[in-house]
């Protein structure tokens, strides 16, 4: 479709005629056209800065174009930029599996490549299913709570429940049962109906995002319920799934939300701040009980699972600087110094008759904007808020009437303030 727009350079009108932008109804939609990004600044065509205040969906811990993990892309892409991963390997893949198999928690050993949250979805439930079935007792159950989400191909939306996403597609998904997520209140009444559900012997795995429910509108929920469920399904010989694709990577003051759990998961989920948002990368890291499950004689017991950039070097590589990065005492310093400016504005804003639900943890902090209406993702609020707070150069996104705050690392105490600012402004204006 052509356009007259004397106000738009070439590439933009290409961007209107030929690109299909996510998660937007494109009839009307106003795209704002970036030159470049430092840190946690982004700078737009106009000469604007606006300050990414939710990681640019959650990827960037360390900020926009970090040198440091520019330089060791650099470096790596002039040595070796791919190669199939089937019959070959390198170094770069081995260096970061040894890191991470290190840094986790348990017997996580066994890193399994992708390029993003959803694949490394698909490969944890393709990884427990199949271990039941190389094994010789096949189990077909999946368990998951109400209101996750884990992605948006196929498996992952099967274990998702966001209707509102993925209603055009329920008939093409698999039957999955879900239980509450757990609090005070129905803990009692959540853990008998994951109990009931794990009775009947043919439940694979029990898929869960630790500790904060991303999408579902930054849900948390108490690492001592969790803890429960997870022991009761390994009671009952049920795989255990970690999504720490949001969660990963220091997000709730740990590095894994994992960690605040005595009981490791069997696999984790890995992807959003592996590269430092510099590049796609994800990681299935599966445990050595599971690995031992594929390790045969038996050809047609291997894991029959990949992808073409499965262990990119490149993507490796940026990953190595980025785990560098977040082990400094100064990007913990800086994840503290974030939840104490988070748990001050909660001070500040709590008693705002505007404001429920105000929740946090590590980094991310998050609040119900009172409305007439029930909660859900399309409330007209959200445009008005997204409009509002790029007025005051701030990007923030709300999720319907909940808006979250999921800031860079690297954000400076005044940056910070600032986006406080505009959400004080926004609190007093609508």
């Amino acid at each position: 479709m052509e356009r007259e727009r004397t106000d738009l350079s070439d590439w933009e009108m290409w961007d209107e005629q030929y690109v299909w932008h996510p998660y937007t109804q494109m009839k009307g939609a106003k795209h704002l056209s970036v030159e470049s990004a430092k840190g946690s600044q982004i700078k737009l065509k106009d000469g604007r800065e606006i300050i990414d205040a939710v990681s640019s969906w959650w990827v960037n811990p360390h900020g926009h174009s970090h040198p440091y993990i520019a330089e060791k892309i650099h470096e790596q892409a002039q040595n070796l930029a791919h190669v199939i991963f089937a019959g070959f390997r390198h170094e770069p893949a081995a260096r970061l599996a040894k890191t991470l198999a290190d840094w986790l928690p348990g017997s996580l050993n066994r890193v399994f490549f992708s390029d993003n949250g959803s694949t490394a979805v698909e490969a944890a439930l393709k990884m427990c299913i199949q271990a039941h079935y190389n094994e010789g007792k096949p189990k077909k159950t999946i368990v998951a709570f109400e209101g996750a989400y884990h992605g948006d191909t196929l498996g992952a939306i099967s274990t998702s429940a966001q209707d509102t996403f993925f209603t055009a597609f329920k008939e093409y998904t698999f039957e999955i049962q879900r239980i509450p997520l757990p609090n005070a209140g129905n803990f009692k009444d959540c853990f008998e109906k994951f109990h009931s559900v794990l009775k009947d012997g043919d439940v694979a795995a029990f898929i869960y995002e630790p500790l904060v429910q991303g999408a579902a509108g930054m849900e948390i929920y108490s690492p001592f319920h969790l803890e429960q469920l997870i022991q009761l399904a390994k009671q009952w010989g049920a795989y255990c799934i970690a999504d720490e694709v949001m969660t990963g990577f220091g997000r709730t003051g740990k590095t894994f939300a994992s960690e605040y759990m005595e009981t490791s998961p069997d696999v984790i989920c890995l992807s959003k701040c592996l590269t430092g948002g510099a590049l796609p990368m994800a990681i299935t890291v599966g445990s050595d009980e599971i690995y031992e499950k594929f390790f045969s004689d038996e050809k047609q017991k291997m894991f029959f699972h990949g992808h073409s950039f499965t262990g990119n070097p490149i993507g490796c590589a940026a990953s190595i600087a980025s785990l560098e990065l977040l082990k400094k005492q100064d990007c913990q310093d800086a994840i503290q110094r974030i939840n104490r400016q988070h748990k001050a504005f909660s001070d500040r804003i709590k008693s705002h008759p505007k404001v429920t639900r105000l929740r946090m943890m590590g980094t991310i902090l998050a609040f119900d904007w009172k409305i007439d209406e029930k909660t859900n993702y399309y409330a007209e609020i959200r445009d008005e808020l997204y409009e509002f707070f790029l007025s005051k150069g701030v990007l923030l996104r709300p999720l319907g009437n909940i808006v979250y705050i999921l800031p860079p690392y690297c954000i400076s105490k005044e940056e910070l303030e600032e986006v406080y600012s505009a959400i004080e402004s926004a609190l007093e204006k609508f």
